[in-house]
């Protein structure tokens, strides 16, 4: 869990499940990698930009009654033959804020045709708490996707993530699949596991142009089924 402190001497400390809630959250925010397709899903897939394409993802997220609240955004361009992106992060819950972030690196090394049957590569960052310091944290996933159809795809995760401040290190993976019912609508469904909680997902992803789209889910996390809801924005463009 990300470390945190009171901004105000008067600010009534979190309960620990908000406290829960707030881990559940930025793991999630954590979890979407900078990749093409990903979005603020939990589960990433195996693509990566093309070569000359950049994009920005970002996100506004929130779960709980309290509520735990989160900001992402993160930029990417396609450099040789990897995806290099930053990752910013802020989650709030109860007066009480963490600001994370760090590069991010990803690798397609099989399957890099869009239309591949299946494709595989792998993804690595590293996250820092720029209140609090301590030791950096990160995360290493290992993306495969499956195209049985050219409108199903099939993606799951295999990896860890090591927390800021501690190193603690926790298993990460998942299974998520994205059905597009056209040129323009998607259906997403994903389980998904990290920080020790599992995460139920389900949303769409809504193109209003090739380039740009906006996603939105909600979400189910632990064995209180913490509610969650998330609404994002991805935008590619050419750098050449």
């Amino acid at each position: 869990m990300k470390n945190t402190s009171h901004s105000r001497t008067t600010t009534r400390p979190p309960s620990r499940g908000w406290m829960f809630a707030a881990s559940c959250l930025g793991a999630g925010l954590l979890a979407a990698p900078v990749a093409q397709a990903a979005g603020h899903f939990d589960v990433d897939d195996a693509s990566t930009l093309d070569p000359g394409q950049c994009q920005y993802e970002t996100w506004w997220g929130r779960t709980g009654v309290e509520p735990v609240t989160g900001f992402h955004f993160g930029p990417a361009c396609r450099v040789g033959p990897v995806e290099l992106g930053l990752n910013l992060d802020r989650t709030s819950v109860g007066g009480v804020h963490s600001v994370t972030g760090g590069p991010q690196l990803k690798w397609n090394f099989y399957g890099q045709a869009a239309d591949a049957p299946f494709s595989a590569a792998v993804s690595a960052g590293a996250v820092f708490d720029f209140k609090r310091g301590g030791r950096a944290g990160g995360q290493f996933v290992v993306p495969v996707t499956w195209r049985p159809l050219d409108s199903l795809q099939i993606h799951a995760n295999v990896g860890a993530d090591w927390a800021t401040g501690t190193g603690a290190r926790t298993p990460r993976g998942g299974v998520g699949v994205e059905w597009a019912l056209n040129d323009t609508v998607s259906l997403i469904a994903e389980r998904n596991r990290a920080s020790n909680a599992w995460t139920s997902r389900v949303g769409g992803r809504f193109s209003i142009t090739p380039l740009i789209s906006v996603d939105v889910s909600a979400s189910r996390t632990g064995p209180q089924g913490v509610r969650g809801f998330v609404i994002g924005l991805n935008h590619e463009f050419s750098w050449k």
